[in-house]
């Protein structure tokens, strides 16, 4: 997972400056002892910290205003967390993805895991 710029492990991307560094999804669960998401991740990746701290809603403010689909995947987990199936279906499939049917815990690791790695 691609997150911002660290001493030691940054990576040009694009020649526009921007440098960004690796870190794994246990290395992202290290963060949920902190106070806020680290300031560099991306909003999908911010709503999911936001969800696993407890703050669903919070977590659903940041998916509402991000037009991605990594977004629409997170905001389709959120809704599944709240048990709303049928809304949770919707989302799915804006973010090209199948609704899963394993326990939560397994999705938002597998959400975690698939948002990691250089974007374009």
């Amino acid at each position: 997972m691609v997150v911002a710029a660290r001493s030691g492990e940054a990576l040009s991307r694009g020649g526009l400056g921007l440098h960004l560094f690796v870190v794994t999804p246990a290395e992202f669960k290290q963060t949920l002892s902190y106070d806020a998401p680290p300031a560099e991740i991306a909003t999908p990746l911010a709503a999911l910290w936001w969800a696993a701290r407890g703050d669903w809603d919070k977590a659903h403010t940041l998916v509402m205003n991000d037009d991605s689909r990594e977004a629409a995947w997170v905001h389709a987990y959120l809704h599944r967390v709240e048990g709303d199936l049928g809304n949770a279906a919707y989302w799915y499939r804006t973010a090209h993805r199948p609704m899963p049917g394993g326990a939560l815990t397994d999705e938002w690791d597998g959400i975690v895991s698939g948002l990691g790695g250089p974007r374009s």
